[in-house]
C-alpha cells in the first residue's frame, strides 16, 4: 500500500472542496471521512476499508470515483469497501 500520508493526499485532492480525513485502524483498515470543512457536515463515511487493493495510484483514482458515486447518491456510508 502507499504511504497513508500519500494516500491521504490524494484522497484530499479528490473531493475538493470537500475534507477528506483518512486514519489507518490498529487492525490495518482504513478510516474515510469526507466532509463539508466549514459546517463539519459528514458527506460520506467508511470504516474496516481494506488497503490490501489500494496499491496503486490507480486503485485510489477508482475509489475516489466510487466514492463520489456514492456521495451524488445521497448515502451517508457504508461499512466496508474491495
Amino acid at each position: 500500500m502507499i504511504s497513508i500520508v500519500e494516500f491521504s493526499r490524494i484522497m484530499e485532492s479528490g473531493f475538493l472542496p470537500l475534507s477528506c480525513d483518512c486514519t489507518l485502524s490498529k487492525d490495518g483498515s482504513l478510516r474515510i471521512r469526507i466532509f463539508e470543512p466549514e459546517s463539519g457536515r459528514v458527506d460520506l463515511l467508511l470504516t474496516g476499508v481494506s488497503t490490501n487493493v489500494l496499491d496503486s495510484i490507480r486503485s485510489i483514482s477508482n475509489l475516489i470515483g466510487e466514492l463520489r458515486t456514492e456521495i451524488k447518491a445521497g448515502r451517508r456510508g457504508f461499512a466496508a469497501v474491495g
